[in-house]
């Protein structure tokens, strides 16, 4: 069986939440004699088509940008050229122009498209581009949602419930680097006590800002891991009082392993639900932590359970957040056995062997109907 995934990034011009899954799931399903594509749009499309792990990652040239949303005249060729080959199309949403190409292939392929994300912040051009929107998931033939609270509180999804599936997203630990005890002595030096951990992109939805004040408000020491946007604006608000949260900027693999090992408890502030998954959290839960994240109605509820994995406080709430950081880290007991809990369900729901086992059987499914 041929895969291909389409979406309009991929790596190694971007390697965010989702390019990671289709990197997951593409890695995963090559055990059961599955090959796999990917296709998206690159500025170098020449010398960024690539092999990456056992698949090929294609790039159509990537014309300008609007919106968050890349367009590119050769994508249509490019994918009617791919879709050939392949046996089921694997689309990731959202994009708007992935729909057009959709809609204007009529490939005759099985098609799945994997949900990540209602459209959140374009709530203008989301009205002009529903209708286009709601065509295209009607025309797939099934719908994966990454989470059964994203299914109940999507208004999207709940139209297509009856040809949706739910596969949450996974992680396979073995792609984790192990780290050296020169890593791990060099950051324990720079943060000799105990401290919360933060790590993503420092993007408006992230809830840093509200992270930032929370810490003003207890004292206690946070790293933050990523870089993105809004990090000189962060910065500046921390300078004012919070001297306690401490930028690391982006780092590798090994360092921010190093940093999940050493770290009291992970803290995921994300208020907006502009944070479907959250991807982090499942990182968190792999190496054992405890965690604190704000009820949106997602996926980060669904991996982390209040008062079982970690506490769960209302959104853009930072004297909430700073109450549960202080209870984290007044009762160490407790925050070890919410780590247990969290490591356990990683291991019951969020494995990259249980997600790709899940595609595996879809695909199956899709081909011998």
């Amino acid at each position: 069986m041929r895969v291909l995934h389409f979406f309009k990034t991929y790596w190694p011009d971007t390697f965010g939440g989702v390019e990671r899954t289709i990197h997951a799931i593409a890695k995963g399903v090559a055990k059961y004699g599955i090959e796999s594509d990917v296709l998206s749009l690159s500025r170098a499309p020449g010398e960024n088509s690539l092999a990456f792990d056992g698949h090929m990652a294609h790039k159509a040239k990537l014309d300008f940008e609007f919106a968050s949303t890349g367009f590119s005249r050769e994508a249509f060729g490019r994918f009617r050229e791919l879709s050939k080959k392949a046996d089921v199309i694997h689309y990731h949403f959202p994009w708007p122009v992935m729909d057009v190409v959709h809609l204007t292939s009529r490939t005759g392929k099985p098609s799945i498209v994997t949900y990540h994300s209602d459209v959140v912040k374009q709530k203008v051009l989301l009205q002009f581009y529903k209708p286009l929107m709601l065509r295209f998931l009607a025309d797939v033939d099934r719908i994966v949602a990454t989470s059964p609270n994203y299914l109940e509180s999507s208004d999207v999804l709940r139209k297509f419930r009856a040809k949706t599936t739910v596969i949450p997203l996974g992680l396979d630990e073995t792609d984790y680097p192990s780290v050296d005890d020169a890593v791990r002595m060099r950051w324990r030096s720079r943060f000799p006590g105990r401290f919360f951990l933060f790590v993503g992109v420092l993007r408006y939805y992230k809830g840093i800002h509200i992270l930032v004040e929370a810490a003003r408000r207890n004292g206690l020491e946070v790293v933050v891991v990523g870089s993105g946007p809004m990090e000189a604006e962060l910065k500046q608000l921390a300078a004012k009082g919070a001297e306690n949260v401490h930028f690391v900027g982006a780092v590798s693999d090994q360092d921010k392993v190093a940093l999940l090992e050493l770290c009291e408890a992970f803290v995921f502030p994300s208020p907006l639900r502009s944070e479907a998954f959250g991807l982090s959290l499942v990182e968190a839960a792999m190496f054992g932590k405890p965690m604190i994240s704000c009820e949106i109605g997602t996926g980060t509820s669904f991996v982390n359970l209040n008062d079982k994995t970690g506490m769960v406080v209302p959104s853009n709430d930072a004297d909430a957040l700073s109450d549960a950081m202080k209870r984290l880290w007044q009762d160490e007991k407790k925050a070890a056995a919410m780590g247990v809990a969290a490591r356990d369900r990683y291991l019951a729901h969020f494995t990259a062997q249980r997600m790709c086992a899940a595609y595996h059987r879809l695909y199956d499914e899709l081909v011998q109907r």
